[in-house]
């Protein structure tokens, strides 16, 4: 460990300790001002422990004005603040702190505790943003009873909103007003909130199963009521689906949910006040793609759905995240498959898997969904603490069945509600109401990276027997060295010719095997039906058997997956022959039988159809080659509209007539006329007629993106002057644009890089506002693997002067920035040395975050 690492605070959960001290009570009287907001804190402590005799306080960015223990000025000398944390002893076991601290709204650019943006006061306390607030035991398992008063000009800031009832409001002199809040639940601070500003209001109510009418506040930009209709609704469904699924019900009298353009992260489950980023609210179908109106339907419901898993029953420490966010994102994806198509659902909650967190995986941040030390809390928020996490709680539902897992919920309500709790007693909960024995299982929340599950087939022809010899082996990650074998619960389906059993098979040793009797010799299985382990499958099947299953499987996710199988063979077969090397006839069978006969589920046919992408091309290799692989998918695509285009230009136009509502029919119908388009504009000019007729004619947000990306994809030459027709049409509309900015930082030729010099001076681009950053240089590092990763490094070193002006600003979005830097062990040599030059300018920069640091130390950690 270096120097440097030394010096700064290393977190870790084996030395967790609980805290000293309660706060019954917490109130807060808040003065608003742009520049001078004064706080002031009145805290009831109560000594946990008597041998304790001094309390410390946290505390960021904050100046003391003064400090009262019970009834009595403190003097300088009775206390110490310096760093960040405020310490007094204490001799009583039940005292009062009042501590009045002035803080800077405006100033804060990093968009944590209280802020000052886009003309609104806003907060954002987790994980550890109420330390920038007021001095306070900032800890989620110090759990408070919560009172709040604002006070602010009340012509500029009508709405005073926080946690809870409002139980007063009055206007004062010199144009201000007073709005009292009280939650009558016990929370943590970072589930504290405070919005203050002036929004048009949509209003909305819900009948719960008990009777109670709930209202239903959406706080939106001025002018943008009509686009949050449709997240009204989507609570509205959330709130229902959540009383018949697992039974539980609102406890507020109100719900509200405010929109702002700044914001570091998609939503804050903050209790009865919900702050979401604007983009995962305003959805009309003029300026959203289906994409997005999926995306807010599926947020709504995850911090709806928090209500309980997080709120109610919160974290004992922040090591133990994924408690709240596996098992809220699981209920979110169950949400979302019982409102839309459940199997292409359930395909993108596995790209997701098998890009994002595999890659996580294989990097220097490799850590298990329980990790074990930290330095910079907001590094937590990964897609293993999210996403794994929630295929670890779908596993627990997979070896529990329905009936037991919600057994497990209600034991986990019972014992713990309005408690900080950690996944131990989660899963404790799940074994003791199912007597099922999850200690081994239990490994799953301690141990790092992706295992590997390889399968030998060996047929005994006399006997009719099939064995399937199965091994699972967990490479080394950059956290831990040595791995043990795990649960993994494998579905699978035999196809015969006479019958196709399906069953789970749990997999608790390193080998073991799994036999089927009586059957014939062309008997396949099919494993792993709907990603039942987040593992990598190794398997010998042929071609033909991949496209067997692709054809046969009941299960549609099965059918998708076996051609991901098939992709990766052909790209192996592609890169071994080069330009030589041609699809199989066999799959534009498949095609055509698809695109002349789709299936029911459109949307899940579209898929079927897709050639994959760059990222999930590149999980494939340990080393990736970058050029070869995006050769190859123009190649794949350019086969594939040579060999169909008269079929996909039937199948466009018999499915070109959806209507422009969201429903699962027509997302799928427009999913499906969609790809076919993706396809079509690899004619070149030939195709330009189609593609401008669309993009006219269309009546939908979803329609004329996608013919922007068809023209991104194959390099059309109508790309530029319809990129400049839909700027001129949506420059008034800052989320519409972020798309437009996207599509340019993701512009496959060298001309991006003077497009991104012009986008970064564009009027609505601010480098204060997180949406904007990401809509630019997220799409350029992640979407633009061409020119990110090209051999002169202009790639890296565009990303590296960003995050050196990014980190000053908001050290969150620039942490979250330099993924795509941290594998640089993952690539050829030039391209190492050229990323390791990346890495060290970063981790030179004096005063550089803990954020940015963190993530940059580790990557050149084995260097």
């Amino acid at each position: 460990m270096s120097a440097e690492t030394l010096n700064r605070s290393v977190k870790r959960l084996s030395d967790y300790q609980p805290p000293d001290f309660a706060i019954d009570r917490t109130d807060l009287t808040f003065e608003l001002d742009v520049d001078k907001t004064v706080v002031t804190a009145v805290l009831e402590l109560r000594r946990l422990d008597p041998q304790v005799s001094e309390l410390c306080l946290d505390g960021q960015q904050l100046q003391l004005l003064s400090l009262h223990y019970n009834d009595s000025l403190m003097a300088d000398d009775q206390f110490d603040c310096r760093g960040h944390q405020l310490r007094l002893k204490v001799s009583e076991n039940n005292f009062r702190l009042t501590i009045k601290t002035q803080i800077n709204p405006q100033a804060n650019t990093a968009l944590e505790g209280l802020y000052f943006a886009n003309g609104s006061f806003c907060t954002q306390c987790e994980a550890e943003g109420f330390r920038r607030i007021t001095y306070y035991l900032d800890r989620p398992d110090v759990l408070s009873v919560f009172s709040t008063t604002i006070i602010a000009d009340a012509a500029h800031f009508p709405y005073l909103l926080s946690n809870g009832n409002k139980v007063e409001e009055r206007p004062l002199s010199n144009g201000q007003k007073l709005v009292c809040w009280q939650d009558p639940f016990p929370k943590p601070s970072y589930l504290f909130a405070l919005v203050a500003g002036d929004f048009d209001l949509l209003r909305g109510e819900y009948l719960t199963r008990s009777g109670r009418l709930v209202g239903l506040d959406f706080f939106v930009e001025k002018g943008q009521s009509g686009k949050a209709a449709f997240a009204l609704d989507a609570l509205k469904r959330s709130m229902q689906w959540d009383e018949q699924r697992f039974g539980l019900e609102y406890d507020l009298d109100r719900y509200m949910v405010v929109a702002v353009d700044f914001f570091n992260m998609g939503a804050m489950e903050n209790k009865g006040l919900n702050v979401f980023n604007s983009k995962y609210v305003l959805v009309s179908q003029d300026t959203a793609t289906d994409t997005d109106f999926f995306n807010v339907e599926s947020i709504i419901g995850h911090e709806y759905f928090h209500n309980w898993t997080g709120n109610r029953v919160t974290c004992r420490d922040w090591f133990q995240l994924s408690l709240k966010e596996g098992l809220t994102v699981f209920r979110d994806q169950e949400f979302s498959r019982d409102m839309g198509s459940a199997t292409v659902n359930r395909i993108h909650a596995v790209q997701v898997i098998r890009t994002a967190q595999f890659a996580e995986d294989a990097s220097p941040m490799a850590h298990p969904i329980r990790p074990q030390q930290v330095m910079e809390m907001n590094n937590f928020y990964t897609v293993t603490v999210y996403d794994k996490g929630a295929e670890v709680i779908r596993m627990l539902h997979t070896l529990l069945g329905e009936a037991g897992f919600q057994a497990g919920m209600r034991l986990y309500f019972q014992r713990h509600d309005g408690q900080a709790v950690t996944c131990d007693d989660f899963v404790q909960a799940m074994q003791d109401a199912n007597h099922y024995d999850l200690t081994a299982f239990r490994l799953w929340y301690q141990q790092s990276g992706t295992p590997e599950l390889t399968v030998q087939r060996h047929y005994d022809a006399p006997n009719q027997r099939l064995t399937l010899r199965l091994s699972q082996q967990t490479p080394a990650t950059a956290d831990q060295s040595d791995k043990a074998a795990l649960v993994l619960p494998v579905r699978y389906q035999l196809l015969d010719t006479t019958c196709s059993p399906s069953g789970l098979f749990v997999m608790q040793k390193s080998s073991d095997t799994l036999v089927f009797d009586g059957v014939s010799a062309q008997a396949l299985p099919v494993l792993l039906e709907d990603f039942s382990a987040p593992v990598r499958l190794k398997h010998d099947y042929t071609e033909q058997e991949l496209l067997r299953i692709a054809k046969e499987a009941a299960n549609g996710f099965a059918r998708w997956d076996a051609l991901q199988s098939c992709w990766l063979l052909w790209l192996q077969q592609t890169m071994e022959q080069a330009s030589d090397f041609v699809l199989p006839d066999a799959l534009f069978e498949l095609y055509q039988q698809l695109l002349s006969q789709p299936l029911d589920d459109k949307a899940l046919t579209a898929e079927l159809l897709k050639v994959p992408d760059y990222g999930v091309f590149a999980e494939s290799f340990q080393q990736i080659p970058v050029h070869a692989i995006l050769s190859a998918i123009d190649s794949f695509r350019q086969q594939i509209c040579q060999r169909l285009a008269p079929e996909l230009q039937s199948c466009y136009q018999q499915h070109s007539a959806a209507a422009v509502d969201y429903n699962e029919a027509n997302v799928g119908l427009r999913a499906l006329k969609n790809r076919c388009l993706d396809y079509l504009a690899v004619q070149g000019q030939s195709s330009e007629s189609l593609l401008q007729q669309q993009y006219g004619a269309a009546n939908n947000m979803t329609d004329k993106l996608a013919v922007l990306k068809a023209c991104l994809n194959s390099s059309h030459p109508a790309f530029l002057s319809l990129m400049q027709q839909f700027a001129n049409e949506w420059q008034h509309d800052v989320l519409v644009l972020d798309k437009w900015f996207s599509l340019h930082a993701a512009n496959p030729t060298i001309a991006v890089f003077e497009q991104i010099s012009l986008l970064c001076q564009h009027p609505k681009f601010s480098w204060q506002n997180p949406n904007r950053v990401r809509a630019v240089f997220h799409a350029f590092a992640m979407q633009n693997p061409g020119q990110f990763h090209r051999l002169d490094g202009r790639g890296y070193q565009l990303l590296t002067d960003t995050l050196l002006k990014l980190d000053p600003i908001n050290p969150q979005v620039a942490a979250r920035l330099v993924t795509p830097l941290l594998s640089w062990q993952r690539f050829d040599s030039k391209r190492q040395a050229l990323m390791k030059e990346a890495l060290h300018r970063l981790s030179s920069q004096q005063g550089i975050s803990d954020d940015l640091y963190e993530k940059v130390s580790k990557a050149l950690a084995n260097e």
